[in-house]
């Protein structure tokens, strides 16, 4: 796999980095050509028997997300992007109240993975973004990937610390990470208000860079009243407006979801509508479809068919629901990272991520009869089903 990055452009290598680490804060990226499995489960090699150059690129993994996270929370992609011309590592240090060794080895490393660039000028070392640092990382840009990887820093991160329990007890470590009890793992995603926007700005970013290959993944525009149920920011919703613009969108959560998203996440043009309330607890109000973007597999089977069977009974006729989730292939042999992912959900959650005939599984056990399915080659792949 990584002679095969090596023969890929920069940007290309940065994007499919950035990719990954998204996957880990919620998705799923296919790293393969349809049918062919994933790539990073292909054969080891006789060369890598000699020599374990692969393995030894996994091991290191964290340590690349580290240098990512560590430039972000910094402000480097930042400083660089605002700066006219490149900086030298004092001058960084200076404007980020850092060392200079430390900013200097933590510039070199971003220059190592092809995220910066360096040049020398007049002897000194200076150093610029790439166009993908810039336009992905830094906060300034319209798709920045910033909040998205601050989440996984600063949350994701502690709770992988705990893996091998989380494995040996089969359920989240949002107790021994958090001090906070696993059974209601929303409390720990919203445990406070910084909590909450990092989260909902992770979501927020998941949306801003998939959002349109999802709302098109099939033809929506029959639907005429569309409600995202757990629609948080209301980023995909605005994707779903923008594309169907004569059809009505409206964002559901509960009611503190939907003023911080209000007070941080509005536009002044916007055309989506914000309703409070719980889709568990309560009814979910009359629609032509509804919109289920990385919340099935939050949950366990029996709490997604009373949520999918909600839905079917409030649905109206030749209505239905459009279900968002990286899907596993059915041979168990890829996507990497949704394999991986699921983990995240095991680790984090009470969920997992599944195959297309699971969800298809569950849609028809809740009364759903006629079921698409779309892989978009993309972070996050579709499933319509309708009554």
């Amino acid at each position: 796999m990584w002679r095969r990055l090596q023969q890929l452009s920069s940007a290309t290598r940065l994007l499919w980095l950035i990719l990954e680490l998204h996957r880990l804060a919620g998705g799923s990226l296919c790293l393969s050509r349809p049918g062919s499995g994933a790539v990073m489960a292909e054969h080891l090699s006789q060369s890598e028997l000699d020599y374990p150059f692969k393995l030894l690129e996994y091991f290191n993994g964290f340590r690349v997300s580290k240098v990512i996270f560590s430039a972000c929370e910094l402000g480097v992609f930042d400083l660089l992007l605002t700066s006219a011309e490149p900086l030298s590592a004092p001058h960084v240090a200076r404007e980020l109240s850092t060392s200079v060794d430390g900013i200097e080895r933590l510039l070199d490393a971003l220059v190592g993975i092809e995220i910066l660039e360096v040049e020398t000028k007049d002897g000194t070392a200076v150093y610029s973004s790439t166009d993908v640092a810039s336009l992905y990382l830094a906060r300034g840009s319209a798709k920045s990937l910033h909040d998205m990887i601050v989440y996984q820093s600063q949350t994701i991160y502690p709770l992988w610390n705990n893996m091998v329990d989380a494995v040996r007890e089969g359920k989240n470590q949002n107790e021994k990470t958090f001090g906070l009890p696993s059974a209601d793992i929303f409390k720990a995603i919203y445990r406070s208000e910084e909590e909450m926007l990092k989260f909902m700005g992770l979501m927020n970013s998941s949306w801003v860079l998939d959002g349109h290959d999802i709302v098109t993944a099939f033809n929506l525009s029959g639907f005429q009243t569309i409600v995202d149920l757990g629609g948080c920011t209301g980023a995909l919703a605005r994707e779903m407006a923008s594309a169907y613009p004569s059809s009505s969108v409206t964002v559901f959560d509960l009611p503190q979801v939907v003023e911080t998203a209000q007070r941080h996440f509005s536009q002044e043009d916007d055309t989506i509508v914000f309703q409070t309330g719980d889709f568990f607890d309560g009814e979910v109000p009359a629609a032509d479809l509804y919109v289920l973007a990385r919340i099935i597999h939050d949950w366990p089977e029996e709490k997604c068919v009373t949520l999918l069977k909600k839905i079917y009974d409030t649905c109206k006729p030749g209505g239905g629901v459009l279900l968002v989730e990286a899907m596993l292939f059915e041979n168990r042999r890829g996507p990497v990272m949704a394999q991986i992912f699921s983990l995240n959900m095991l680790v984090q959650a009470e969920g997992r991520e599944r195959p297309p005939s699971e969800y298809t599984r569950l849609l028809k056990a809740s009364g759903f009869l006629n079921v698409q399915v779309c892989r978009t080659g993309k972070s996050y792949d579709a499933i319509l089903a309708t009554r």
